[in-house]
């Protein structure tokens, strides 16, 4: 499988499942797209995520739907992804079924990955981990074959890229910088090259974005002036 970063703003996320699964596939891309969630009952954080407001929107709909009734959902709702997360593997075939059939992407919780390859599953998705400092995203999976070894990893590396977001936001100001002054590409591209490696740099923006900033500044004149 190949990582891919998907926008979901303006779509539909359609979730078969109510329980721990189901809620935790919700909560991930309530933020961005408007999610519906059909099972005859939810737990308190999916409850807690439609009353909260945030986002488009989340949607409860207590329904015990058979595999026909899966299909009509897919049909009604029209989303750019179908996940399915039941305790019910028929439930969950049917919902698989019906998204690859609607040519949709599938996120199908109760199988790994590598149970999916090539076949009526290529467009299956795995909804990866991910640890993030805006505008920094780091996402990484096992391929469904170990959410507990993704969990470990992701609580390791989150320690490892404290900062990178306000780290992210200053070299990409820095970089539109020096092509306004029309400093030319190679020497540009060494110039942030140095300032993202400086341990100065990190440390001074730990302090506040001021002192990494100055701390950048004296990085790139050292290179320029070479």
């Amino acid at each position: 499988m190949i990582p891919l970063y998907h926008d979901f703003t303006g779509e539909a996320v359609l979730v078969f499942g109510g329980g721990g699964v189901g809620s935790r596939k919700a909560a991930r891309f309530a933020a961005e797209a408007r999610v519906v969630v059909v099972s005859p009952a939810f737990d308190e954080r999916l409850r807690d995520l439609a009353a909260g407001g945030d986002g488009p929107g989340v949607e409860l709909v207590r329904a015990a739907p058979d595999a026909d009734a899966v299909r009509e959902w897919v049909a009604r709702v029209g989303p750019a992804l179908v996940v399915a997360a039941t305790d019910d593997a028929a439930i969950n075939t049917a919902a698989e079924a019906a998204a690859l059939d609607a040519g949709l992407l599938v996120n199908r919780t109760d199988v790994s990955a590598a149970d999916h390859s090539g076949g009526r599953g290529a467009r299956s998705v795995v909804v990866p981990a991910t640890v993030t400092d805006d505008p920094v995203r780091v996402a990484l999976s096992t391929g469904g074959a170990s959410p507990a070894l993704a969990k470990a990893l992701r609580e390791r590396i989150e320690a490892d890229i404290e900062g990178a977001g306000a780290m992210a936001e200053l070299s990409g100001r820095l970089r539109e910088e020096l092509k306004d002054q029309g400093v030319p590409p190679e020497k540009r591209r060494a110039a942030i090259r140095r300032v993202v490696r400086s341990a100065g740099v990190w440390k001074g923006l730990q302090k506040g974005d001021t002192y990494g900033e100055k701390e950048a500044y004296s990085v790139i004149e050292e290179v320029l002036n070479r």
